[in-house]
């Protein structure tokens, strides 16, 4: 197992949709261990796409509080509520922004052993939820954030959000 180094924004295959797990294998089970000693590397991470350390693969490593959850092939099955609240991104740390997302999710998904599950979460688990899965359709918090208003968690100053979806999309 290996940490991995995080992709930031303005590296095309963030913007890009990730392919569904055919086979889980080895390099998949591999895969699954590097993301989680990505995400545990430095405290404070919440989830990690697959997308984030290289790979256009539909699979996700959260841990928002309640242990280490696993996602391949996640899918949302409903989302009911709203919730508005600060999101950050690990392919674009010190920086946050406030984005409106469902309050609830069900999902369905496989586990490592290619068993297919349910999973429901609330509050931070379905923006963690949320989150992730945009990472796996090629899209980033920051094209949901409410307002324009992209802040620099440092100096708390305002951050032109226009400039960071320009740095965010491919070929600039």
């Amino acid at each position: 197992m290996a940490s991995r180094e995080i992709i930031p924004f303005g590296d095309p295959i963030l913007r890009k949709p990730a392919k569904p797990v055919i086979e889980i294998n080895e390099k998949i089970l591999k895969l699954l261990d590097d993301m989680a000693d990505t995400l545990y590397a430095a405290d404070g991470r919440a989830g990690l796409a697959a997308p984030q350390v290289g790979f256009l693969k539909r699979m996700v490593v959260m841990d928002c509080g309640e242990g280490l959850i696993e996602l391949i092939n996640p899918e949302i099955l409903e989302m009911e509520g709203e919730q508005i609240g600060p999101e950050a991104c690990l392919s674009f740390p010190g920086y946050s922004g406030i984005v409106k997302r469902a309050n609830y999710v069900k999902i369905k998904s496989l586990d490592r052993k290619g068993k297919p599950f349910t999973l429901e979460g609330e509050g931070y688990l379905a923006r963690c939820i949320q989150h992730e899965i945009d990472h796996l359709d090629g899209i980033l918090y920051i094209d949901r954030i409410e307002g324009n208003e992209l802040y620099n968690e440092q100096t708390h100053r305002r951050v032109n959000l226009l400039d960071v979806i320009r740095l965010s999309k491919p070929g600039n």
